[in-house]
This record gives C-alpha cells, sequence and structure tokens, in this order.
C-alpha cells in the first residue's frame, strides 16, 4: 500500500475534485487514472483468457487489425485498410508501417499469421468462434497477410479487435509453452500502454507508450489497476479521490445510486453495445436433476428477473429475453416473437408442476431436491443476488447451498473439472451472436482446457446444426432466421437461464474524460482519455 501511495504522489499531483465545467477545451497530455476492478486476475494476456478483468487490462496492452465505431462499423488498427474477394474467402489487410513492439522489435505480418492461427484460434474462449474457418494465413510481406477461409464468413470482420483477437510478439511466444510463458503476466504489446509491474494484492501499473503509433496518443502518463477487497472500501476510495474509476461490480449499485449524486462523480454511460452482455445462471446438463429439462424450466419460472433488476441491480439493467440480446436488435438477430415467457403471473404455478412432472417430490421438510450454486467471484452483488436465488427456489421446494471461491478456484473447479450443479456469471454476447453467444450452447465448444465456453456442456443437434448454418449464411434474413429460432430453443431448453441485460457502466470522477468512445468501453484501449489538472 506503502508503494502504491508514493507511486500516486509522484505520478498524479492534481487535485481530485474538479468540477465537469472546469475541463479544458481540448484534450492534456500527462496525468494518472487509477481504475478499480475486481478479481485481481490470474493473467493480463487475453489471447489466453476472456476474463473480464483481463480483457480490461490487457486492451490497453495489445493492438487487434481493427477496431468498431459506435455503429459497430469495423475501422483501422493495426490493419490500416483492406479488401475482400468477391467469393468472401480471401481477407487482405495491409498492415500499418513503422509499428513496433514494446521491446523495440517491429511488428510484422508474421505476427499477425502466429497470433490468429497458433494462439487465438486455439487458446481463447471464443477464438473457434471468430476465426472458424480461416485455413490459412498467407505473408507474402512485411505488411500484407491474407487471410484465406474455406467459406465466406460474415461475422469474422466483426471478431478483429483487441479485446476478440489481440496480435501478440511471436518471437517472444514461438516454440514455448504459452500459458507457461513469463510473458503471459510480463505482456509485450504494440498497445497504447507498456506493462511496468504488478505488486500482487495491491495493483497493475501500466505507462504510456512513447512509441505508440498514434501520434501524441496515449495522453495520459500511466495507468493505475487497483484492487481492493472490499467494496465499501472501493466505493469510499472513489469519494475521497483516490480512485478514478470504478468497473461495473466493484461497488454495490445502491453505492452506485448514491455516488452518482456527488458533485465530482458521474456514471460514465455506454461501452457496452458492441459487448452486449447477459447475466446468467449456468446449469450442469450432465448432473441430476439439472439433466431433466422440465426441472431446468422451473428454476427459470422461479426467478423474477424484474426483481432482480430493481433490487439487486438497482436499475441497471432490464430483463433479458434469452441468449441474443436486444442490444443487436438493430442487425435484426434479436427476437422476442415466440420465446417462451418466464415472468408471467402463474409462474410459480408452473414451476410446482414442472418439478412434480419431475418426479421431484415435496419431502417432510417442503424441499424436493438440494443443489449447491457457485456464486461467482465477481463481487458482493453476486453474493446478494445468490441470496435472493436462494429464498426464490427455497419457494418450488428447490434446496440451495451456496459456496464461495476464490477466482482461480471458481474458473478450476467450475470451468476445467466442471465440478459444479449452478453457477452465476455474465457472459459477452458480441455484435454477431456467433462470435458471443454460440460458445455457450455448440457442443463443438465443451473443452475443459478452455474457460468460458460451453460450460454448461449442453449438446443438442438441432441447435449445433443452426449455429453451423449461421456460420455460413450470406442472406442477412435467412440468418437472422437462424438466429430467431436459436432464440426459440435455447430458451425452452434452458440449459443456461438468462437473467438480464446489462447496463456495463462504470463509476468516473469528473476529472476523467473521453474515458467512453467506443463501443468496447472500458475493454477499449484508453488511448484517447485524459485528466483535467
Amino acid at each position: 500500500m506503502k508503494s502504491f501511495k508514493r507511486l500516486r504522489q509522484l505520478a498524479c499531483a492534481m487535485s481530485v475534485m474538479f468540477a465537469a465545467s472546469m475541463a479544458a477545451a481540448a484534450p492534456q497530455s500527462g496525468g494518472t487514472v487509477v481504475i478499480t476492478t475486481s478479481p485481481e486476475p490470474a493473467l493480463i494476456t487475453n489471447a489466453l483468457s476472456s476474463a473480464p478483468t483481463t480483457a480490461e487490462l490487457a486492451t490497453k496492452i495489445f493492438d487487434g487489425l481493427l477496431e468498431y465505431d459506435m455503429n459497430l462499423q469495423p475501422k483501422p488498427s493495426l490493419a490500416e485498410s483492406w479488401t475482400v474477394s468477391p467469393d468472401g474467402k480471401k481477407i487482405t489487410f495491409k498492415l500499418r508501417e513503422g509499428v513496433k513492439w514494446h521491446d523495440g522489435k517491429p511488428f510484422s505480418s508474421a505476427d499477425v499469421q502466429f497470433s490468429l492461427l497458433k494462439v487465438v484460434k486455439d487458446y481463447h474462449p471464443r477464438g473457434q468462434g471468430n476465426l472458424g474457418p480461416v485455413t490459412s494465413i498467407d505473408t507474402p510481406d512485411a505488411r500484407t497477410a491474407v487471410l484465406n477461409l474455406a467459406y465466406p464468413y460474415p461475422p469474422l470482420m466483426m471478431g478483429l479487435s483487441s479485446l476478440e483477437a489481440p496480435i501478440v510478439p511471436k518471437h517472444l511466444y514461438e516454440g514455448t509453452d504459452f500459458r507457461n510463458n513469463p510473458a503471459v503476466n510480463q505482456p509485450v504489446g504494440t498497445g497504447p500502454f507498456k506493462f511496468v509491474r504488478w505488486e500482487k494484492g495491491n495493483f497493475i501499473e501500466l505507462a504510456r507508450n512513447e512509441n505508440y503509433w498514434r501520434p501524441g496518443r496515449p495522453y495520459l502518463d500511466r495507468l493505475i489497476f487497483r484492487f481492493i477487497a472490499d467494496g465499501a472500501t472501493r466505493a469510499a476510495a472513489v469519494e475521497r479521490g483516490e480512485i478514478d474509476v470504478a468497473t461495473f461490480g466493484t461497488i454495490n449499485p445502491v453505492e452506485m445510486r448514491r455516488l452518482e449524486k456527488l458533485p465530482n462523480i458521474t456514471i460514465a454511460k455506454g461501452g457496452y453495445e458492441a459487448i452486449a452482455p447477459v447475466m446468467m445462471l449456468e446449469l450442469n446438463v450432465k448432473r441430476p436433476p439439472l439433466d431433466d429439462k422440465r426441472v431446468r424450466q422451473a428454476i427459470a419460472y422461479a426467478i423474477d428477473r424484474n426483481f432482480v433488476v430493481k433490487n439487486v441491480w438497482y436499475g441497471f439493467g432490464k430483463p433479458a429475453v434469452g441468449p441474443i440480446s436486444s442490444f443487436v436488435k438493430a442487425s435484426g438477430a434479436f427476437t422476442d416473437e415466440g420465446v417462451t415467457k418466464f415472468d408471467v403471473k402463474d409462474r410459480l404455478e408452473i414451476a410446482n408442476r414442472l418439478l412434480d412432472e419431475a418426479g421431484l417430490k415435496r419431502g417432510a421438510n417442503g424441499m424436493r431436491t438440494k443443489i449447491v450454486h457457485d456464486v461467482s467471484p465477481f463481487g458482493e452483488d453476486y453474493r446478494r443476488m445468490g441470496e435472493y436465488i436462494k429464498q426464490a427456489l427455497a419457494r418450488v421446494g428447490i434446496d440451495v447451498e451456496l459456496r464461495s471461491r476464490d477466482y482461480p478456484t471458481f474458473v478450476r473447479q467450475v470451468h476445467n473439472e466442471y465440478d459444479f450443479n449452478m453457477t452465476s456469471t455474465w457472459s459477452i454476447g458480441m455484435a454477431d451472436p456467433t462470435l458471443g453467444v454460440q460458445r455457450q450452447t455448440w457442443s463443438k465448444m465443451i473443452n475443459p482446457k478452455v474457460p468460458f465456453g460451453n460450460v454448461s456442456q449442453y449438446s443438442n443437434p438441432e441447435v449445433d446444426q443452426r449455429w453451423v448454418a449461421a456460420q455460413t449464411e450470406t442472406d442477412r434474413a435467412k440468418r437472422n432466421q437462424l438466429f430467431h429460432e436459436l432464440q426459440r430453443l435455447l430458451v425452452d431448453d434452458s440449459p443456461i437461464i438468462w437473467l438480464m441485460e446489462m447496463d456495463l457502466v462504470a463509476v468516473q470522477n469528473k476529472r476523467v474524460n473521453d474515458l467512453i468512445t467506443s463501443p468496447l468501453g472500458l475493454r477499449g484501449g484508453l488511448y484517447d482519455t485524459w485528466v483535467s489538472r
């Protein structure tokens, strides 16, 4: 803690109580922004993990080939231009000239080829969905990368950001055990900020990349990601000005509502449009009684989504319809027509009837069965939601035991060993359902070596067929019809209980400017962010 305070004093000699009216008309260079997030990540290279806190950090260190504007249209990043062949099976990227890795080595097309084919496609939880039909990458010269596809793949151009497909240095990874490579937690990228140090249990420090390819960017000298175990302490630190930005879930929502009324604090709205986040309960469909569709549906009926939104998350979201979020409504992929509705007046009667039909009769204590609910380790609010779920399911005779585990243990036992009944989490749906939603329910994504995939171990040939068809269908109307069918099938089968479409907002000090400038929000590079001084 002392080392953090010294760092803060040296790097951030500025007032923390500026009102918005005092912000300069033009961006100023210099200064430090301190961000608190939770839990502390297990690793900080997102080519190997899609964990939220990993993504928040790594996207400042690494670049992707592309970025996206607020209309979700691709724009240049490491690739300054691109062309698509008439048959849609070849995409040629012209790479930016003069880009260097943080260690001074030159970036080239060989890094793109290696990163996408050897690392992201095999190790990133969404790698198969993003890059599935990419069979090879040609590198005719250092500035050209040609992606060869087995078939046209509409989602591909939406999955090449630093969040989804970060480019990593081939010269540090080739020939190594990727997961045990020291570069995983001492990362070297081409992005706006360089890794400096990680003081475990306290903070991670990133410093300005003075050789960044965007002239004059980033504006900030430093980013500090600070880890504080207690939510009340995090809120107090924001109020005192010790913390500039608190990511969603780090502060109790009722405290967020209180803080936003202070003159120097605001809610940083937006910045999740390309993420389409949905909160959910994942069910282990291989374990009784959750292997019975009727039991899964009963759980879905027993939970009052409106209560969860209003009383647990204080209005930061709205009830979810299913796996495909209404955030992507503009594309036509979302539908609620013909989708099973669980928030109905007689939902508890329906839930009890389904459990009776499943053969789960009430015992002398009124309970039918017992399940363990592993509460997500993403903050105290998930514990509060767990307490509500325990009460809600008890009303229909399901006895729920709440179990909390530290983050590494949670990932290992839930995602690698499948040692769970039910767990709470939230997932990134992305702007195209093939990129984010598919991995949750496609049987090919059942892989204990890659966390945050199909952890429910759900397998349905009808669902698989439609996911595969959606990958190759180029007619937009027909493709959206496939997504609508998937929405109906999956909600009816309920391998996952989709609870809430999340407003993934952050709390910020008003001295921080241009925090949200892309549809990836805090998962963008923050190279345009600056502070009033």
